[in-house]
């Protein structure tokens, strides 16, 4: 599985401001090397950066991209749904019984719920709101979404097992079409090897590794 290193920054925190500027991201490695295996035109860039502290995991998304769609309709997750956005996935154990999903866009608006194999998804589920914080950025060119998720909420889903978490790491990319509609191009950490856009499968998680 593909691992990224998470590097300590001890006792120290981060300050969430959704533009990720906070000094200590200097200590993040950079987690760039995305795509599109279903798409052969060329994506924007996407970096990715994680790191914790004895409470937190902290996660800072940049995205490269001057066209950003986001449905105004409503702030349901059908919205969401049909917006630009990043994602998250947990699980723990390749069984997927259950993994747990958060879809964040750049408002920043989250999409969370539990699943199950064959995308049997609960909605009505939410990562306890006192364990998850997300802000976001905005700028003509990229957005920013950085948030932190704590450590016990993580260790109470089963998520951190011996200092490692299994992650599908996510993107996904409104398109406008000729006849003024939005198709997605999804977008992946982890090649999960599908014949059909497919995160919700055990092949495209890999592995964040605290160290």
């Amino acid at each position: 599985m593909k691992t990224y290193k998470v590097n300590s920054i001890n006792n120290s925190t981060i300050i969430i401001t959704g533009k990720g500027d906070d000094k200590a991201w200097e200590r993040a490695s950079v987690l760039n090397n995305f795509a599109s295996p279903w798409d052969k035109k060329e994506i924007d860039e996407i970096e990715f950066k994680a790191l914790y502290n004895t409470e937190y995991l902290f996660f800072c998304f940049k995205v490269f991209d001057s066209s950003v769609f986001i449905d105004t309709t409503d702030n349901t997750k059908a919205s969401i749904n049909n917006s630009d956005r990043v994602e998250l996935f947990f699980r723990s154990d390749k069984n997927l019984n259950p993994y747990y999903c958060l879809e964040i866009d750049s408002k920043p608006r989250i999409m969370d719920f539990i699943a199950k194999p064959n995308k049997n998804f609960d909605f009505n589920w939410n990562w306890p709101p006192q364990d998850i914080s997300v802000k976001s950025f905005k700028e003509d060119n990229s957005f920013t979404v950085e948030g932190s998720i704590s450590l016990a909420s993580l260790k109470g889903f089963n998520l951190l097992k011996e200092g490692k978490i299994e992650t599908g790491i996510y993107r996904a990319k409104y398109n406008k079409q000729t006849n003024g509609s939005y198709e997605p191009t999804w977008i992946t950490w982890v090649d999960p090897q599908t014949k059909q856009p497919n995160f919700h499968t055990p092949s495209s998680f890999g592995v964040l590794k605290l160290v």
